[in-house]
C-alpha cells in the first residue's frame, strides 16, 4: 500500500503524460503498479482523490455546482462503474450540435471535482461527458435506481441553499440540458398580403413533476413569467421574460 498523497502525486504525473519510468524515478512507486494504474487512470484517480466537498470539507463553487446540478437533473445520470465497487460514473448527455455545451459540461465537472479525468464517450448524435468518483452520490443525493421521473426528487438542505443563492445558474443548467431557445413564427393574412411575425421563446421539457416544479419555482423567484403548455412542457414567451432569460441563458452554442 502506498501513502495516498504519494499515490496522488504519481497519478497526477501519469495523467500529465509522464512515462512510468519517469514517475518511478520521482516517486519510487514500482513500474508494475504504475502500469496497472495507467491502464485506467480515471478509475485510479477516482479511487484516490479525497476531493469531495461534502466529505472532506473542501470549498465548492456554488454557481458552478448549481449549473452542473441543473445539467444532471436534465440529461445526467450516475451509474455504478463496472468491476469497481463503490465507484460511480457521472455522465451528462450533450447534443453534438452544441459543442459549447460539451465544453461547459466538462468544465463544470472539473471545477466541482478537481483532478478527475473528464472523458467524452461518443454516441449517436450526442457526446456523454463524464468522470469516475466514489463521491458523486454525496454531491447528487437524488441518485437512485430507475429513471428520475419514477422517483421523488427533493433538494436536501445544503442544495436548497445553493439553488436559492444561484438560481440563474441552476435555471441555465436546466435549460441547457432539457430546454431550448427558439424563434416562433406566426403567419397573418391581411388585405395587402401575408405578414409573418417572429418572436423568441424558451421551452423546457421534463417528464418529472418534481424537476419541472424546481424549474418553475426558480423562475417565479426570479420574476420570470412562464406557462405550462401541456403536462411536460413549460414555455417562456413574454417579451420581458425572454429578455430576462437572455441575460444569463441565451441560445445553446
Amino acid at each position: 500500500m502506498y501513502d495516498p498523497r504519494q499515490r496522488l502525486v504519481a497519478l497526477t504525473l501519469l495523467n500529465n503524460g509522464l512515462t512510468a519510468a519517469e514517475v518511478h524515478r520521482r516517486t519510487g512507486i514500482s513500474r508494475n503498479t504504475l502500469g496497472k494504474w495507467r491502464k485506467d487512470l480515471p478509475r485510479a484517480m477516482a479511487q484516490t482523490l479525497p476531493s469531495c466537498p461534502r466529505c472532506h470539507d473542501r470549498s465548492l463553487d456554488s454557481a458552478v455546482y448549481a449549473y452542473l446540478f441543473g445539467l444532471y437533473l436534465g440529461d445526467g445520470h450516475i451509474a455504478d462503474a463496472p468491476g469497481d465497487k463503490g465507484v460511480f460514473r457521472l455522465e451528462i448527455a450533450c447534443g453534438d450540435m452544441w459543442p459549447g455545451l460539451i465544453e461547459d459540461a466538462a468544465s463544470a465537472i472539473s471545477n466541482v471535482m478537481p483532478g478527475l479525468k473528464v472523458g467524452r464517450l461518443r454516441s449517436t448524435g450526442c457526446t456523454n461527458v463524464g468522470a469516475y468518483s466514489k463521491h458523486w452520490p454525496c454531491l447528487f443525493p437524488q441518485h437512485g435506481p430507475g429513471m428520475k421521473h419514477t422517483r421523488k426528487i427533493e433538494l436536501v438542505r445544503w442544495q436548497r441553499e445553493i439553488v436559492d443563492r444561484c438560481r440563474e445558474d441552476f435555471v441555465r443548467g436546466l435549460i441547457h440540458s432539457d430546454g431550448c431557445r427558439t424563434v416562433n413564427r406566426i403567419r397573418r393574412h391581411k388585405a395587402d398580403g401575408e405578414v409573418i411575425y417572429e418572436y423568441p421563446r424558451y421551452f423546457f421539457t421534463n417528464a418529472s413533476d418534481d424537476i419541472r416544479d424546481l424549474f418553475t419555482e426558480a423562475l417565479d423567484r426570479l420574476g420570470i413569467a412562464w406557462k405550462q403548455n401541456n403536462p411536460r412542457h413549460i414555455s417562456v414567451a413574454r417579451r420581458e421574460a425572454v429578455a430576462r432569460l437572455d441575460e444569463f441563458v441565451g441560445p445553446k452554442h
